[in-house]
């Protein structure tokens, strides 16, 4: 028939998680899966069977520290650390005193298992920790990975993995002449909507993909949030929610874009937005003349992820939250279970590490996006002049 899947979705609900190898982004390596050829993931997988983890180090586990104690860290991170099999909240670095205390007594961390940002580096003589992940302000993650992978540790760099593509390539460089894996936090490559999504796009499940779309807003109000801060936020909304949109185009895909143009949106809020933009658009160019159409924006609230093909359409909304995600197609709605993306990301990490595996999300994809949004703010300070995305 027209309209039938080529994969049934009930088969694709059973293989989640397990690790096929068959879906690629760009290379190889960027697999739809946690790693390139399997990981322990059936539980994080279904949703069960993830009851938390005891703060007791186990052989079977990998420490993880925790490199900033903001909101992501406090509100994700930490209970993510609960349910996973693979690894365990081990230590933490933060700046700040009170909070030290606080995480301390709240997750049973040894004392010798905190560090300061001053005492950071002496962390590579601590062997509970396995695992770094540098949850600070973008501008800081080249310093902090790099610092970390000097120190001998396997490193977690949050998106986007830096402000210019020229630091990218540091935190790379880093972790191969230290011999440490680099991922980058893509939570999304790990849910199964979202899964769902690679798969019909990358398989054609409904045909070629004609067009996609996507957009990802919300809104601010406080003047101090760093991310109003350029040097240390690297740009507004599309640095910030706008990666997803670009990781959502990519991922339908598995390719990168050939070109971008864009235009920033106006503004009116000019006391909050003085360095960073306050909303943008862009459309992304790929193969066979597939166009992206993508928003992003500080100013209003969205969040969704559409792909139309021959005989079918698809459509995630919300497409990025921590949880919540909805999705449904030409045939109905999608019948997927949600799960703990983080929990999901940080096992996949530690699988990776313990059964030397390339992960699906490494600092190669983490460059190539960074790539891409620097492209994609060339064009718009160029008034929509068209840019190539190199290669």
């Amino acid at each position: 028939m027209k309209n039938k899947p080529t994969t049934p979705r009930r088969q694709f609900i059973r293989n989640i998680g397990l690790a096929v190898g068959t879906f690629s982004l760009i290379t190889p390596q960027f697999a739809l899966t946690a790693c390139t050829s399997g990981g322990n993931q059936e539980g994080a997988a279904t949703g069960t069977d993830t009851a938390s983890s005891s703060q007791t180090p186990q052989k079977d586990k990998l420490g993880i520290a925790l490199v900033g104690l903001g909101n992501y860290a406090g509100g994700q991170l930490a209970p993510a650390l609960q349910e996973t099999k693979n690894c365990y909240l081990a230590g933490i670095v933060t700046g700040t005193p009170a909070k030290a205390e606080e995480w301390k007594k709240k997750y049973n961390i040894p004392d010798e298992n905190v560090y300061s940002y001053e005492s950071y580096d002496d962390i590579a003589n601590n062997p509970d920790i396995d695992i770094i992940y540098v949850v600070l302000p973008n501008a800081m993650h080249p310093e902090y990975v790099i610092r970390g992978a000097k120190a001998g540790k396997h490193m977690i760099s949050e998106k986007p993995m830096a402000t210019t593509v020229e630091d990218c390539q540091r935190m790379i460089d880093a972790c191969n002449e230290n011999k440490v894996k680099l991922s980058i936090g893509y939570r999304l490559h790990f849910e199964p909507h979202n899964q769902r999504v690679m798969e019909l796009g990358q398989q054609k499940v409904y045909g070629n993909v004609k067009n996609i779309s996507g957009a990802h807003s919300f809104t601010i109000s406080d003047p101090s949030r760093w991310r109003l801060d350029k040097k240390l936020a690297g740009g507004g909304p599309l640095m910030d929610v706008g990666i997803y949109v670009v990781q959502g185009a990519c991922y339908t895909l598995g390719e990168t874009p050939v070109a971008v143009t864009a235009s920033y949106g106006k503004v009116t809020k000019p006391d909050l937005f003085s360095q960073v933009e306050q909303s943008i658009h862009w459309e992304m160019e790929f193969r066979n003349g597939i166009v992206a159409k993508c928003d992003s924006s500080y100013a209003e609230g969205a969040n969704y992820l559409k792909g139309e093909a021959e005989n079918g359409w698809w459509e995630l909304s919300p497409a990025y939250s921590y949880g919540g995600i909805e999705g449904k197609t030409s045939e109905g709605p999608m019948d997927l279970p949600q799960v703990n993306q983080q929990a999901r990301q940080m096992d996949a990490f530690a699988d990776c590490i313990t059964h030397n595996k390339e992960t699906s999300v490494p600092g190669e994809m983490g460059l190539r996006d960074v790539r891409i949004l620097m492209a994609i703010y060339e064009s718009a300070d160029k008034g929509g002049k068209r840019v190539e995305i190199e290669g």
